[in-house]
């Protein structure tokens, strides 16, 4: 057994070196900023009426549809950064999943703008104003008790005791491997969709499923290494939080911002619950 979870940390700590490396960063970023000018000029040249026929119909006349594409792009990115996260703590995993709806509100306020006219106007665009504002709001309300949730996880360590913590990291890497394969594949499917005009519905979404039934596996994989009761209802708890996440996803505008920020508050409350548990233990 040891001899496999060696292989799996082989294949999977270089990818995520790689991945986090400072260099490979700038690079993305760059990119990003690439892709960004590129798509603002595409647009203008479909808007111009300078694109072959066989690409008008796929590059939208809008310029804020560019806003949305980096955005997307960053959202990516940071789904790939959460499943490498996955091998640390469930609470820092947790965390990551907040960042990343944080980040598709935001990216929600951005894409109502897509369904302006240009140039921007007041005048039939009230809905879609309060949609900005709700997705705004929403965001910044959630980043904000994503701050309140990392300082109380400071204030206490999970209870590792006794716990064969190389085999369980292993397992929880070869899961992460899994699911990156998963995501890439997709993430694929969903690009040619695209590309071939297929409507479809946002892939990211449907990746949150895979994350519920994900963290499901983690919890009784953990089991396996450290079975405990406190322990299972702490993680099962983060795992519901994602349920929460999940239904954010797919909620209407205002009711996924309650969603979201009822999520947020039931994983700062549940974490203050089992760190005095654990304490208490200790004792």
């Amino acid at each position: 057994m040891n001899t496999l979870f060696a292989r799996i940390t082989y294949i999977f700590d270089p990818l995520h070196n790689v991945y986090e490396h400072e260099k490979v960063h700038r690079k993305i970023s760059v990119a990003l900023v690439f892709l960004f000018l590129c798509s603002l000029a595409v647009i203008e040249l479909r808007r111009q009426g300078l694109l072959p026929q066989f690409l008008t119909s796929l590059v939208p006349d809008n310029h804020f549809y560019a806003v949305h594409a980096a955005f997307t792009v960053i959202l990516v990115l940071e789904v790939i950064s959460l499943i490498f996260v996955l091998p640390c703590s469930f609470s820092r995993s947790l965390g990551k999943q907040f960042e990343i709806l944080s980040l598709i509100l935001i990216r929600n306020a951005f894409k109502e703008l897509s369904y302006f006219g240009e140039p921007l106007a007041y005048e039939g665009n009230v809905d879609k104003i309060l949609h900005i504002l709700a997705s705004g709001f929403g965001a910044l309300l959630i980043f904000a008790l994503l701050g309140v949730y990392y300082k109380v996880q400071r204030r206490g360590e999970e209870d590792t005791r006794n716990i064969d913590l190389y085999g369980f990291v292993a397992s929880k890497k070869a899961i992460s491997l899994l699911l990156l394969v998963s995501f890439v594949g997709m993430g694929g499917y969903s690009m040619y969709q695209t590309l071939v005009g297929i409507e479809h519905p946002d892939f990211i979404h449907g990746f949150y499923t895979q994350l519920i039934l994900t963290d499901i596996l983690i919890i009784l994989v953990s089991q396996c290494f450290h079975p405990s009761a406190k322990m299972m209802f702490r993680n099962s708890g983060y795992a519901l939080s994602t349920l929460m996440i999940r239904l954010a996803l797919v909620a209407p505008v205002y009711v996924n911002v309650l969603l979201g920020s009822a999520a947020m508050l039931f994983a700062i409350l549940l974490t203050l619950a089992s760190q005095h548990l654990f304490q208490e233990r200790r004792q």
